[in-house]
This record gives C-alpha cells, structure tokens and sequence, in this order.
C-alpha cells in the first residue's frame, strides 16, 4: 500500500514546518521532506532600503539568532565599504557574538533538546517539555537557564539589546563599554565558565545514554555528507576567517573567503518547501553538505581555548574525523559552549578593548559580502548598493537551508524502522527528534514550552487509511 505520512506542526524547533513521508507499497520510504511551510521574503524586503539600515533591520529576521544577522550584515557593509573595524571594535562585536552563541546553545541544549536528553524519545508528551524538565531534574534546569540567561546579558550590554541587537555599524560598533559594564561582563562571563564546567560531564553522560537506548537512531542518523565551517589558522572561529570544504572521508576539499561563495555554493528551489537547498560544487561536482556544530568540529584542527581544546580532544578520540552522525550535533554544541564561555572570558580581559571602536565608512555605489557562523551554521550576507547608498539586490545563504538535503536524506533513512517499531507516539517523537538534531531555525517563533498538537496521517490513494494523533 502506497502511504502518505505527514506531521505537522514538527515541535520544539524555531519556527513552523511539517515532515511528510512518502511510502511504497513494501513500507519503504521513498522520499522524505522536511517542509517550510511560511514565505518570509526578506531577501526583497530589503531592496528599496538605506543600506547603513541593514544591520539593525536584518536583526529582526529571527529571534532566536538576530545577532548573527546584525553581525553578518555588519560584515557585509565591512566590506562594501573596504574598511576593517579598529581592534577593540571587532572584539567587542565578537564579545556580543560570544553572548549570542552561549544563549542560543544553552536554549538549544537545555530547553529544545533537553527534554530528549532529560527524558529520553519515549516520553509522556505531557511532561517532555521544559516544565516537566523542572519537576524531573530542577539543579539542571536552573543551571542550564541561567547559562542561556547570562548569554542573553552579555549580548544586551554590548549589542544595546538582549533581543534584536543595534550597535553595530558599518566600520565597528556605536557604542564603547562603560567601566560598570565592563565590571558586569567580566562577573557574567566568571560564572559562565564555572557553570558549564559543572554541567559538562552531566550533559554528556545523558546523550551518551540516549545514544545506548536508541540504537536503530545512532546507525540511522549516521549519514556521510560533506562539510563546510569557518577556521581561523586552522582553528574552529565562528566570527571570521576562511570557509573550510570538507569530503566525506576527512579532506579538506577547499578553502575560500566568503566573497567567494558564489563560485562554490549552488542554491536550488525544490517541490514541496519555500525554502531552497544548496551544495557545493567543487571540481565541477555538486556535493550534498552539512553545516553546523557537527561540520564545525570536523572541519576544525582545534579550538582556541584550553577547556574546550580538551573537550574537542575527547569528542575527536571518542568519534573520530569526521564524524557523520547528527545526534552528536548535541555534544558539539556543548563544546562550543564552553569555548563561547572561555572567549567571552578572554575578550574582556584583553588589553585592546578601550580603544577606538569605529572607522568612517561609505557603502555608496558598490558590493559587499559578510558571514558569520551562526549557531546552526555558515550564514552569508550579500548586498548590491547603489550610488545613492540604496541597497539594489540583497542574498542570504541561511544555514537550515544548507542543512535540507541532509535533513531529507536522516528522515528517510531513519523512517520506515521508525514506523515499524514503535506505537504512535513513539513514532511521532522519533521523526521529530531526527529533525531536531538538525536544529533548524526557520525564523518566525520558538515552541520552547510545552507540545503543539501534531497530526500523522497514512493515506493510499488520497484516503486517509490511518491518524495519529496528539492533542493538547
């Protein structure tokens, strides 16, 4: 019998998607689609504005990472421009990033996947949320929320605002920090360090424990693929450097500059989703790849701080180069907290930071192009500006749609054992957790507490043979 299966609404991810499954008579999964089911358009919203704007208008694409958008813009009028910010204005901005990457692993970690790991993927729906994580584990939990709330400090001290952040400007950043701000920052990123280090071993031994009980996920999820993520000398950045291809075997492939992209990155519509997928094509070859934490980790020779180093060391013993497994995207975002902590530690403490924080910059009648990792992965901005300062043409490459390909390739993978070994809920929980290993961020809202209702239907021939069903 030919099945149709569809979830939709797909819970605690950043915004609103369904799952459809499509079946053969054997119950085999022919395709697999990960829909995104909202048309932002920003891209042509954009076309008409002052580019000086972009930054603070990018901000607000997302909630849940606008100061990856603030900073990618920022980047990009960098570049039209041909300046480079002072020293202590790229440090603060990297200082304001640092408080972003820890907000958004620590929601990531504690609030959206946590209650996978807390719980595990045969959970009561009732409880497997946030609130139940509080009931179950609550030293955790509160630990884990302060860390995403120290994150969220950090970026409004610097940034002027814990959500859509304003100080950065073409040529630097707006505003210097005061010797109160400074004091509070250097306090904040303290206990920042102390706490992921208490959580560290807690955290890894539960998605050790979810890897254990979920065998058919772990062999399932195991997808070789291509990477691509930024180094700086060949150590994990997620605010500059080169964006470094790798293959599925571990070569690195290639290197470029983000101006570059263009000549690499080939995005492609697809039936069924407003948002499009992109591969990379090196030696005249189009390659299926990955970014995020995981391609992060692979592409990287280390990390610039010593406590994360150890904990990249550990991950790299325990899984090898390259890892293709995207449940171990959750280890890697822990790894990258602690780096987030050490740097945000490391930046306020430097001797460059009380310098001048901005240079003039004229973004008049020319092309600019900026990137950034965001959390979920390589983010590029790409503006055409005319001679009147208004920007003519405007381009993002969005990590989740990087990330599509893969998606669909884990959902099909993992889909029919899914079907045939467990009972409805089950069932609905598994194909979402694939999906949120992912961690896709599709920039209109965060289902962070709590379950959404969620419908599974198996059809033949347009009739609805079979409905799962969860409720609110």
């Amino acid at each position: 019998m030919n099945k149709t299966i569809t979830i939709d609404p797909v819970t605690r991810i950043e915004g609103h998607a369904k799952i459809l499954l499509e079946c053969n008579e054997q119950g085999a999964v022919d395709e697999a689609f990960f829909i995104v089911n909202e048309l932002r358009g920003f891209e042509r919203i954009l076309v008409g504005m002052e580019a000086h704007t972009l930054p603070q208008v990018t901000a607000r694409i997302c909630g849940v990472c606008p100061t990856a958008h603030h900073l990618a813009s920022a980047k990009a009028l960098d570049n039209a421009a041909g300046v480079e910010p002072p020293p202590a204005g790229k440090l603060l901005r990297e200082l304001m990033y640092m408080g972003h990457m820890i907000h958004s692993h620590a929601l990531s970690l504690f609030v959206l996947a946590g209650p996978d790991l807390v719980f595990g993927l045969g959970g009561e729906a009732a409880t497997q949320n946030i609130v139940g994580m509080v009931e179950a584990n609550p030293e955790l939990t509160k630990k884990g929320l302060r860390v995403r709330s120290i994150g969220q400090k950090i970026n409004e001290v610097i940034g002027g605002r814990g959500i859509h952040p304003v100080t950065a400007i073409a040529g630097g950043i707006s505003a210097r920090l005061s010797d109160d701000q400074h004091a509070r920052v250097s306090a904040l990123s303290t206990e920042a360090v102390t706490l992921v280090n208490e959580l560290s071993p807690t955290i890894k031994d539960m998605l050790l424990k979810l890897l254990d009980d979920n065998p058919v996920l772990l062999d399932k999820l195991n997808l070789p693929s291509w990477y691509l993520g930024t180094v700086n000398g060949g150590k994990l950045n997620v605010y500059d450097g080169l964006l470094r291809a790798m293959d599925d075997t571990g070569a690195v492939r290639a290197e470029f500059e983000a101006g570059a992209y263009a000549d690499y990155l080939v995005e492609r519509a697809v039936r069924k989703s407003y948002a499009k997928e992109v591969y990379l094509d090196v030696d005249g070859a189009e390659h299926m790849y990955r970014v995020s934490t995981l391609a992060r980790m692979n592409v990287a020779d280390g990390m610039e701080t010593p406590l994360a180093q150890k904990e990249f060391e550990e991950f790299r013993d325990r899984f090898g180069r390259p890892c293709h497994n995207a449940i171990l995207q959750m280890y890697c975002k822990l790894v990258e907290l602690v780096y987030a902590c050490e740097k945000a530690h490391e930046i306020i403490n430097h001797r460059d930071l009380r310098g001048e924080t901005r240079v003039p910059a004229s973004i008049k009648g020319t092309h600019g192009i900026g990137h950034v990792e965001a959390p979920r992965g390589v983010l590029i901005h790409d503006y055409k500006i005319d001679a009147e300062g208004i920007v003519r043409g405007a381009n993002m490459i969005i990590a989740t749609q990087q990330n599509t390909a893969a998606i669909n390739a884990s959902l099909k993978e993992s889909g029919a054992d899914l079907l045939a070994g467990g009972n409805d809920e089950q069932v609905l929980n598994g194909l979402e957790f694939v999906v949120r290993c992912y961690d896709p961020c599709l920039a209109c809202s965060t289902h962070a507490v709590g379950q959404m209702e969620l419908t599974v239907e198996v059809a033949h021939q347009g009739r609805v043979m079979r409905r799962l069903a969860r409720e609110v």
